[in-house]
């Protein structure tokens, strides 16, 4: 099963390192953040990956050129200021309609990827996502029983849930992206959750996403404690 994972974006808010590197190259103890993202892929058998480049995207290319992993990894440039939703639509030739998974490439976590797929697998939904209990700051989801009832991303409320990334996708989610400025958060996830084809894999484990040099550093302090 191949694993999607964006990482083209800009990181304006962790403007202090991505002036000269995109976010998920940002290290962590000595490796960029991806290289932890694809570990616990990876980890679960799960060791095709699809990385959607971005900005300086030639960064993430040179360092899969000299850090050779027992991994297979395409790296596709899906343009500059393409919007997540729109780096998907882009992929849609390498993903051959077939189920796929997706992260972003500036969030990590010790879930479990095979009991997420089995819950996928059991709901038969579009697409599951992973529900997370992070700080207020963060949007909002609300579940009932499995499904996601409620999404709405970078909400002022605190639902206690929120999207954690690590998604299962049918392929047929991708009609559900117009083009390049599609957000994936706004309208594709709101549209397949109103059609009642969502679901939320509840994960009560670690997850941290690096949006800031403070989230950076707690990253830091957890890895140095809980090796992932």
């Amino acid at each position: 099963m191949k694993v999607v994972i964006l990482a083209g974006g800009l990181g304006t808010r962790i403007s202090e390192y991505t002036k000269t590197k995109p976010k998920p190259m940002i290290e962590i103890r000595g490796k960029p953040l991806i290289f932890y993202i694809m570990k616990q892929y990876a980890r679960y058998g799960f060791t095709d990956f699809i990385i959607a480049l971005g900005y300086k995207g030639d960064v993430i290319k040179r360092y899969f050129k000299k850090n050779l992993y027992n991994w297979k990894i395409k790296l596709i440039d899906t343009g500059k200021n393409t919007m997540t939703g729109g780096r998907i639509k882009r992929l849609k030739n390498y993903l051959k309609d077939e189920t796929f998974m997706l992260t972003y490439g500036d969030g990590i976590s010790n879930i479990n990827l095979k009991k997420l797929l089995s819950f996928h697998k059991k709901n038969k939904k579009m697409i599951t996502l992973t529900a997370v209990r992070p700080p207020a700051r963060f949007g909002a989801l609300k579940l009932k029983g499995n499904r996601v009832s409620y999404f709405k991303e970078k909400s002022r409320m605190d639902e206690g849930w929120i999207n954690g990334g690590f998604f299962v996708v049918e392929p047929r989610f991708l009609n559900f992206i117009q083009n390049d400025k599609t957000y994936l958060e706004r309208e594709p996830l709101e549209k397949v959750c109103k059609k009642n084809e969502l679901a939320g894999f509840k994960h009560y484990g670690f997850w941290e996403c690096m949006d800031t040099k403070r989230d950076k550093d707690r990253i830091e302090q957890i890895l140095k404690k809980n090796p992932l």
